[in-house]
């Protein structure tokens, strides 16, 4: 299973417009960050984690030929406005592309684009399926767990796909989703920054969720403007490091 980060930063991406903070201006590549979102590969087959609004500028970049498939971990618009990007990869396809989401995330794509469901425009819109997450998926044969967590106070979804687990926006993990994310070779966890935040972990908050779940490696994605590449990476340990656009990653 082959992992494209397409985007690793935070909300408002980096650099931010009008800053002009050492990392906003830096020259290291590692540091420009597009909104959150993941490729996997398996099987011949692709499937998006969150469509956001730089997912036209990603797919790109990184030349995402084809999607089966999305996965949305909650419809915040740094993980969804992109949605209608999809559309691209509905030529020539007989049926829609399906979308799993929570309930929360499924109600605001049918009121953000509620075009897409509109039999008038139905040449030039995505053509989307969508389907509630409310248990174990099975998506051309491999085998998704939603796991639930926390962002703030709002309920959101993490990934787990055998021994690898994808958290983005998360400020609080329950004992029950913590056990459900043990024995992993590969965990994605945001991390937004070193200065506490309301919604999101810290880099040191996230580092104790690694130091109790102990996979194997770790990398921090969801990151703010605050966190310079190699400067983050020499405070972090060995088995942790910072995840940067691009980055392509083998699990097995």
């Amino acid at each position: 299973m082959k992992i494209t980060f397409l985007g690793t930063g935070t909300s408002v991406g980096v650099p931010r417009i009008g800053c002009e903070c050492a990392v906003c201006t830096s020259t290291d590549r590692r540091n420009k960050r597009m909104r959150c979102s993941i490729l996997i590969e398996y099987f011949g087959r692709t499937v998006l984690v969150d469509t956001p609004p730089d997912l036209r500028t990603q797919a790109l970049c990184y030349d995402v030929r084809s999607v089966d498939a999305v996965l949305f971990t909650h419809g915040h618009a740094d993980h969804l406005h992109g949605l209608d990007d999809v559309r691209a990869y509905c030529f020539g396809r007989d049926e829609p592309i399906p979308v799993y989401g929570d309930r929360p995330t499924l109600d605001r794509i049918t009121r953000v684009f509620d075009y897409a469901f509109d039999s008038a425009w139905a040449m030039a819109v995505p053509r989307l399926s969508l389907h509630l997450i409310e248990g174990d998926l099975d998506l051309f044969g491999l085998q998704v767990r939603p796991v639930p967590i926390l962002h703030g106070r709002t309920p959101v979804l993490a990934f787990r796909i055998g021994r690898f687990a994808y958290i983005t926006d998360c400020s609080e993990i329950s004992a029950d989703s913590m056990n459900q994310l043990r024995g992993l070779d590969v965990l994605v966890l945001g991390a937004l920054r070193f200065k506490e935040h309301p919604t999101h972990f810290t880099i040191d908050e996230a580092l104790e969720i690694v130091d109790q779940l102990q996979p194997r490696h770790t990398f921090f994605t969801h990151m703010a403007h605050e966190l310079d590449h190699e400067a983050t990476n020499d405070y972090l340990p060995d088995h942790v490091e910072l995840a940067y656009d691009g980055l392509v990653i083998d699990v097995a």
